[in-house]
C-alpha cells in the first residue's frame, strides 16, 4: 500500500517539476471543476471508459461526489460528504422524490445514460438553482431541442462484462427536421450475482432493469418551440446484499411539457417554462431470503406535480437568471409483517403516513463582469415549504412521541451565495461564501420505525425539527502553462442544527435484532472540510499523465466523527490517445479510514488500491461511427471494500468488459 501511494505522489510531482522547465504559453484545457458529464447519446468522447456506463459510474468520477453502495444497483449519491437528504437532485430541473424508506431508489436510478445529454454538478449553494440544498445540486439534463435537419439517425449499443455475467443492450432512433424532431431510445441491463476479489460470490447482488424514453418537439416559429418528454423506467429482481430486504419492483413514469422562447433582441433573451408530473412505485420484500425472523412487505409510492419558469436576461455588464418554481408531492409508505405463527394476525403500520409537501420559491442570480478578467456573482433563493400528515392514524402514531404536534408544518427557507472569479492567461482563482437552509426530509420529519441496517437501529422522525442551516466557504485555483495544469479546490461547511439520530434508551425497537431506537434530533453544529489537488501533464501529442489526491474531515459538536466521511483518496492515470485509438492505465485507492464514526455504527475500513486498464477504438465507415471500448477493472483481483460500501459489502473483483456502439446516419 505504501509503495502504491508513493507511486501516486511521484506521478503528481513529476508533472509539476517538468512544467516548471517549460516556457511555452499554450494553455492546457484540463478543468478542475467536473461540472458536466457527457452521456452515451452523443458518443462525443470515445475516451470515456465505457460508453454504456451507468449514471452511477459517471457521477463517481467527480471529486465532489461519492456513490454509497448497498448493492450492485441504485447507488446513492453523496456530495461534499453529505448524503441525499442534504442534496438537491433533479431531472432536467424537475423535482422527483424516491418512494423507498431505505433509500434503495435514489433519483439517479430512474434515468439512464440513453436519456441524458449531460449532468450539471453544483457544489454547495452553487447547486441551489432548482431547490434548497446544503451539500450541493445534481441536475440530470435531457437533450435540448434538435432542429438540425439531419434526417434519420440510429444507434445500437451492446455491452458485456464477465463479472456477474452483466449484459447491456440499447437502441436509439432519432429524426431531426427544420420544424419537428423526435428521439426514442431504450436500454436494458441485467446482471447475476457478482464475485468479490477473493472469488467469493456476493449473494443478492443481481438486478434487471429497462428504460424507455421519448422526446419530441415542434418549432412554432423562429422564437417559440414546444417540447414533450416521457421516461419509463422499471427495475425488477434487485438484490441488496448489505440490507435485509430486496426489491421486487422499482417503477417510475416521468413526463413533462416545455415551452421555450428565445430572442436576442429583447430584454428577456430566453424563457423556459415546464409543467411536469412523475410517479414512483417501489416494493421491498424478503421473499427470496431463506431465513428471516419475520416476513415483511414494504411498498412505497411517491407522486410529484410541478412547474418552473426560467428567464435569462442581459443588461450592460450584468447577466441575470430568474427561476420561479414549485411542486406538490405525496409520499406514502407502509409495512405489513406476517408472523411465522399462522394463529397470529398480520401487523400493519404506515412508515411514511401519507406526507403531502407543497413548495413554491424563487431563485435569482446576477453575474457582473468588471472586465474580461474579473467577475462577481450573487444568487439568492427564497421559498415557502409546507408539510401535511394526511393519514390520521399516522398523526396519532407520531403524537405518541410528540403530543403537541399538528397535522401541518410551515417553513420559510432561504439561501444566498456569492463568488468572485479572476482569470488570466496562465491562472484563475475564485473565492466564494454562502448560506443555505433545508427542511427535514420525509424520513427525518415523519418516518415511523424505519430500520437502518448501517447502525442496526430503528429510527423515528421528529416533526418539530428546525431548519438545518449551513455557512460555507470555498476556494478554487488553477495554474496552466504549456502542457501542464495544476489545480486546488477546497471547501468548508459549518452546519447548524445538524440533523442526525440520537439513541433513546426509553424506547424498544420494533425490528427483531435491532440494537434500539434512535430519534431524529439535531446537533448544535457540525463541521465538514475537504481539499483536492488535481494535476495533469501532456508528455506529447499522444501521451499524458494526471493525478488527483484528496483529504476530507467531518466532526460534530459532540466531538464525534461524522459517519461516511471520505478518507484520503488518490488516483493516477497514464493516457495514450490518437484520433482512432486510446488506452489508459489507472491506479486508484483510498487510505485507511482512521477517523470513522464509531458513535454512529461505522467501523474502520482498511486502505486499498486497484489497477484498471481501458482501451478504445473509433472507426468511421461510410459516414457511420463505430466505437469499441474494452478493458479490465481490478486487474490484480484485489479483495476490498470502501468506506461508502454499506455494511462493508465487498466490491467487484477482476472484471473484463466490452462495449460496442454503432451510430448509423
Amino acid at each position: 500500500m505504501k509503495k502504491l501511494i508513493t507511486a501516486v505522489i511521484l506521478v503528481f510531482c513529476y508533472g509539476f517539476i517538468v512544467a516548471q522547465e517549460s516556457n511555452d504559453t499554450k494553455k492546457d484545457t484540463t478543468k478542475l471543476e467536473e461540472i458536466t458529464l457527457v452521456g452515451r447519446r452523443q458518443l462525443s468522447n470515445y475516451r470515456q471508459e465505457k460508453t454504456l456506463s451507468s449514471i452511477d459510474d459517471y457521477l463517481e468520477k467527480s471529486n465532489k461526489i461519492t456513490m454509497i453502495k448497498r448493492g450492485n444497483y441504485a447507488w446513492e449519491p453523496a456530495m461534499n460528504n453529505m448524503n441525499s437528504e442534504r442534496l438537491n437532485v433533479t431531472i432536467d430541473g424537475m423535482q422527483i422524490f424516491g418512494a423507498c424508506t431505505d433509500k434503495m431508489d435514489p433519483i439517479t436510478s430512474y434515468v439512464d445514460v440513453s436519456n441524458l445529454q449531460k449532468v450539471s454538478v453544483g457544489s454547495g449553494q452553487s447547486g441551489s438553482e432548482n431547490g434548497h440544498t446544503i451539500g450541493g445540486g445534481i441536475d440530470l439534463q435531457l437533450p435540448t431541442a434538435k432542429f438540425y435537419q439531419s434526417g434519420l439517425k440510429t444507434s445500437v449499443d451492446l455491452g458485456y462484462e464477465t463479472n456477474g455475467n452483466y449484459k447491456t443492450g440499447g437502441l436509439d432512433l432519432e429524426y431531426s427536421g427544420d420544424r419537428f424532431y423526435f428521439n426514442t431510445d431504450g436500454i436494458f441491463r441485467k446482471s447475476d450475482n457478482y464475485d468479490a476479489g477473493d472469488r467469493h460470490e456476493v449473494l443478492y447482488s443481481q438486478f434487471q432493469k429497462y428504460n424507455i424514453s421519448l422526446q419530441t418537439g415542434y418549432k412554432l416559429n423562429d422564437k417559440h418551440t414546444l417540447d414533450a418528454a416521457i421516461i419509463y423506467d422499471k427495475a425488477t429482481d434487485v438484490g441488496y446484499p448489505a440490507l435485509t430486504m430486496d426489491v421486487s419492483l422499482a417503477e417510475a413514469l416521468i413526463t413533462s411539457v416545455t415551452h421555450n422562447y428565445a430572442n436576442d433582441s429583447t430584454f428577456i433573451e430566453s424563457l423556459e417554462s415546464k409543467l411536469y408530473f412523475n410517479t414512483i412505485t417501489h416494493v421491498m420484500d424478503d421473499s427470496k431470503r431463506p431465513i428471516v425472523p419475520i416476513r415483511m412487505d414494504m411498498p412505497g409510492w411517491s407522486d410529484t406535480y410541478g412547474f418552473y419558469s426560467k428567464a435569462a436576461m442581459s443588461i450592460s455588464k450584468h447577466t441575470l437568471l430568474v427561476n420561479l418554481n414549485g411542486f406538490y408531492n405525496r409520499s406514502l409508505a407502509e409495512m405489513t409483517m406476517y408472523p411465522n405463527d399462522p394463529n397470529q394476525s398480520a401487523m400493519f403500520m404506515y412508515t411514511w403516513p401519507d406526507i403531502r409537501t407543497l413548495y413554491s420559491g424563487i431563485y435569482a442570480k446576477d453575474v457582473y463582469a468588471f472586465n474580461e478578467h474579473a467577475s462577481l456573482s450573487a444568487a439568492v433563493r427564497v421559498g415557502f415549504h409546507r408539510n401535511e400528515i394526511a393519514k390520521k392514524t399516522g398523526l396519532q402514531s407520531l403524537q405518541i412521541f410528540y403530543p403537541s404536534i399538528e397535522d401541518t408544518k410551515h417553513r420559510v427557507l432561504s439561501s444566498f451565495t456569492t463568488d468572485y472569479t479572476f482569470k488570466k492567461q496562465h491562472y484563475d482563482v475564485s473565492f466564494g461564501v454562502g448560506y443555505g437552509e433545508r427542511a427535514p426530509s420525509v424520513s427525518e420529519g415523519y418516518g415511523f420505525f424505519l430500520f437502518n441496517s448501517f447502525d442496526n437501529y430503528d429510527y423515528i422522525g421528529n416533526p418539530t425539527l428546525k431548519n438545518e442551516k449551513a455557512l460555507e466557504a470555498n476556494v478554487k485555483a488553477n495554474y496552466h502553462k504549456r502542457n501542464f495544469h495544476i489545480g486546488v479546490e477546497t471547501s468548508y461547511f459549518y452546519i447548524m442544527d445538524y440533523i442526525i439520530g440520537t439513541i433513546d434508551e426509553s424506547l424498544s425497537s420494533m425490528t427483531i435484532g435491532a440494537n434500539g431506537v434512535r430519534m431524529y434530533s439535531a446537533l448544535s453544529n457540525a463541521r465538514i472540510f475537504d481539499v483536492y489537488i488535481n494535476s495533469s501533464y501532456k508528455l506529447s501529442r499522444s501521451f499524458s499523465v494526471n493525478g488527483t489526491i484528496g483529504y476530507n474531515y467531518g466532526t460534530g459538536s459532540n466531538d464525534e466523527n461524522l459517519p461516511l466521511i471520505k478518507p484520503f483518496t488518490y488516483i493516477a492515470e497514464v493516457n495514450y490517445s490518437t484520433s482512432k485509438f486510446n488506452a489508459a492505465l489507472q491506479l486508484e485507492g483510498n487510505g485507511n479510514q482512521s477517523n470513522y464514526g464509531s458513535f454512529y455504527g461505522e467501523d474502520e475500513t482498511p486502505g486499498y488500491a486497484i489497477l484498471n486498464l481501458n482501451l478504445g477504438n473509433k472507426l468511421i465507415i461510410q459516414n457511420n461511427k463505430v466505437v469499441l471500448k474494452y478493458g479490465v477493472e481490478n486487474i490484480l483481483d484485489a479483495s476490498y471494500s470502501t468506506y461508502a460500501d454499506w455494511k462493508n459489502i465487498p466490491r467487484q473483483g477482476r472484471n473484463f468488459y466490452m462495449n460496442l456502439s454503432f451510430v448509423i446516419r
